[in-house]
């Protein structure tokens, strides 16, 4: 496996060793070549490799087009023009058929956006997604799961959206470790007085807060959530019914993402206290370490939360 440092070069790396054995696999560029970190696989790949320029609307429907004809198209630029401006095209030409398209989101979160600030950070795209049905949702925590999530994405039948980051994410996996479809991997397992539930790239945040709980006497499970409503969730429903209750993290919305993804399982399978930590409103122009500290992502604040449901 090549060098990649984030999500962004992750997937373009993934997408150049998935297309040397592989001349199904196109990449859809809505202006996003750069940004895609994909200059290369263009280069590599130009017949593989086609310029919608910026008209996102066009390129998702471009890309259903390859995948009718028998292609693996990969439409990839930031995670709001792709939720929002062609939303209806991957409802309604890629969803609705069920049709091979994989989408890419990057810029995804807070702490995306650090020089956009509000306007290119984005933190509904999994709501807006969860909508719809037969997409199936990536998350995937750092780089590493990133490149394993993109070449697990071209084996699945259907549409896939693999949410990305934009090279500030903190790495927390090995390069090696592969992408899992059971929806969720536990990365700490002291104990199940809590557990401590994280989507995309708080991960880092989490796994210290889980050892700062142990210090207090608090005994905490930490599951990485890589996949929103999984088709077969029994290995999360498996681990909330081990616990007494819940937090989950996420660079998202509080609405329509992991929280209510949890929630939903949680009053179905196991009823009991889930607490949700994300955001609410809006972000601001910043370092994306000091807007995670200011949107509550912490290790403080998130013991802070667990201990208090822990004490009610």
């Amino acid at each position: 496996m090549a060098e990649f440092k984030g999500t962004r070069e992750a997937f373009a790396q993934a997408l150049i060793d998935l297309a040397k054995t592989d001349n199904k696999i196109m990449f859809v560029s809505p202006d996003s070549l750069k940004a895609m970190r994909a200059v290369r696989f263009a280069q590599l790949y130009p017949n593989q490799y086609v310029e919608a320029g910026i008209a996102e609307q066009g390129a998702v429907d471009a890309a259903a087009g390859l995948a009718a004809c028998g292609f693996i198209p990969f439409v990839g630029t930031y995670a709001g023009f792709l939720t929002m401006r062609a939303c209806e095209q991957m409802r309604t030409f890629v969803a609705y058929p069920n049709l091979n398209v994989k989408f890419v989101g990057i810029n995804a979160g807070l702490l995306g956006g650090e020089r956009e600030g509000a306007t290119h950070q984005f933190y509904e795209d999994i709501g807006i997604l969860s909508n719809i049905p037969n997409i199936t949702i990536f998350t995937p925590a750092d780089g590493g799961q990133t490149y394993h999530a993109v070449k697990a994405a071209a084996q699945i039948q259907g549409p896939v959206y693999i949410r990305a980051g934009s090279g500030r994410e903190k790495d927390v996996y090995e390069k090696d470790v592969p992408f899992t479809m059971e929806g969720i991997r536990v990365l700490r397992k002291y104990g199940t007085d809590v557990l401590l539930l994280s989507s995309g790239f708080v991960l880092d945040r989490v796994l210290k807060a889980a050892d700062l709980l142990r210090e207090k006497g608090i005994y905490a499970t930490v599951g990485d959530i890589n996949i929103i409503n999984a088709k077969n969730p029994e290995k999360v429903i498996e681990e909330i019914k081990r616990v007494k209750r819940i937090v989950t993290v996420e660079d998202h919305n509080i609405h329509g993402g992991l929280g209510a993804y949890i929630s939903k399982l949680v009053v179905e399978n196991d009823p009991k206290q889930v607490l949700r930590i994300g955001l609410s409103g809006f972000g601001e122009s910043g370092p994306a370490d000091l807007l995670a500290d200011q949107y509550g992502f912490t290790p403080e604040n998130i013991v802070s939360v667990a201990e208090r449901k822990y004490r009610m």
